[in-house]
């Protein structure tokens, strides 16, 4: 034994709990417990996350889908407004029906047409030290946002 007669049964016991080899399973619990966090991280930040096609103005959250002036609610006047042009969409208003899950059409392509829409880019600009967005509405309807880099500061007119 590597300690003498002398020694406490305190002593004893730490030396031969701190000679005692270490099993695979309790030196893998602190790498699993790290790793388990670090997902659970990953996967609260992306959750907690808007989606990419949005963006905040101040405090409200535009969105893909949303209305020519619900955006102008939010945001207010963009800092330039260019019409593009016309294309032509078509639409679906046929008769849906929702069960569960499940969406059910009566009487499939019953309101199926073709329409003309306008095509209208907002630039919001909001500042040098942010990105500027680019809206595209067609119909008055937003379906794309895209980052175009960052603000300038506006002169007065």
């Amino acid at each position: 034994m590597p300690f003498g007669a002398g020694a406490t049964p305190a002593y004893k016991l730490e030396y031969l709990l701190s000679e005692r080899p270490k099993s695979s399973s309790q030196e893998m619990k602190p790498q699993l417990l790290k790793i388990s966090a670090t997902v659970l991280l990953a996967t609260a930040a992306m959750l907690a996350s808007e989606p990419a096609d949005a963006f905040r103005c101040g405090n409200k959250l535009v969105k893909d889908g949303m209305h020519e002036q619900q955006v102008l609610a939010r945001c207010g006047e963009p800092a330039s407004i260019r019409h593009l042009g016309y294309a032509v969409r078509a639409y679906d208003y046929g008769h849906r029906t929702r069960y569960g899950g499940l969406t059910v059409r009566r009487r499939p392509f019953s309101s199926h047409f073709a329409t003309e829409v306008a095509i209208t880019e907002y630039i919001y600009n909001f500042g040098p030290r942010k990105l500027m967005r680019r809206l595209i509405f067609e119909g008055s309807v937003l379906v794309s946002i895209e980052t175009i880099g960052y603000g300038y500061i506006e002169k007065s007119r």
